[in-house]
């Protein structure tokens, strides 16, 4: 039998949603440096910092290995 530490897969899986963000944020971090496209931008941005933070408590408050697969979905 397997056994998983649940610790270090929220932490694996906190990596993939950092990194899923950052991948985001990329073409909006030079949006952001465009005047005219900056409110925008920053508007998306807020959207997307929203959706990550409801993905990371739902990987903090994971009790097993499925609630942290389905958090990342």
């Amino acid at each position: 039998m397997i056994t998983i530490n649940i610790d270090k897969a929220k932490a694996i899986a906190h990596d993939k949603r950092r990194a899923a963000r950052a991948a985001e944020f990329a073409p909006l971090d030079i949006k952001a440096t465009i005047p005219s496209e900056a409110a925008a931008a920053e508007a998306a941005r807020q959207f997307i910092r929203d959706k990550y933070a409801d993905i990371q408590i739902a990987i903090d408050a994971a009790t097993t290995v499925d609630d942290i697969k389905s958090a990342l979905e």
